[in-house]
């Protein structure tokens, strides 16, 4: 699986370092480094939603406060 974290200028301010942060501890202590790549890219052209979170064609909004939900939910829950 692979997410794709945006790091541009809108999701910057609202927080995609930390989210990139934390989505690196997540998949570190659930031990799922083998199965989930974590990748950065600039605008997804959604601004409005940021921080935009893609895994494939599903593009999420994340904050550094649903990152630990989103991870179980949309991560966890199908690598397991």
């Amino acid at each position: 699986m692979k997410i794709t974290v945006c790091i541009g200028s809108s999701c910057h301010l609202k927080g995609s370092r930390l989210v990139v942060a934390s989505l690196q501890k997540l998949i570190a202590e659930n031990n799922v480094s083998d199965k989930v790549e974590l990748g950065g890219t600039f605008c997804m052209g959604k601004c409005q939603q940021g921080v935009c979170v893609a895994i494939g064609d599903e593009i999420y909004s994340v904050s550094p406060d649903t990152v630990d939900e989103f991870f179980k939910e949309n991560v966890l829950e199908k690598v397991k």
